[in-house]
């Protein structure tokens, strides 16, 4: 069963915890069937690409390996962690930074 995520794409988010503590990023993609998220320029992985047709010469390339959800913290507009809540305004259904109150 998926879970619902506090964190979605497109979120600032900085590593709270683990080998890459106190990088940050922009949540590139969410996978809630594993809650783990794709953070941009974060737990960065070396991959051996063997040689093939689109590229002759093969080599390593550097992409972001995934993190799990409770390894990240939101961040506000003025760059401080906080928790996320969600509440009802308008007869939407928003989430809000629980340290400062505003709407993300």
């Amino acid at each position: 069963m998926a879970t619902k995520l506090k964190i979605k794409k497109g979120d600032t988010v900085r590593v709270i915890t683990g080998s890459n503590k106190g990088t940050e990023g922009t949540v590139l993609s969410v996978s809630r069937e594993t809650s783990k998220a794709i953070v941009e320029g974060v737990n960065m992985v070396k991959k051996h690409n063997k040689p093939n047709a689109q590229n002759p010469q093969g080599g390593i390339t550097e992409k972001e390996a995934p993190i799990h959800v409770s390894n990240l913290s939101l961040l506000t507009s003025d760059g401080k962690t906080t928790r996320v809540g969600f509440r009802m305004e308008e007869g939407t259904k928003v989430r809000f930074a629980k340290k400062t109150d505003e709407v993300i």
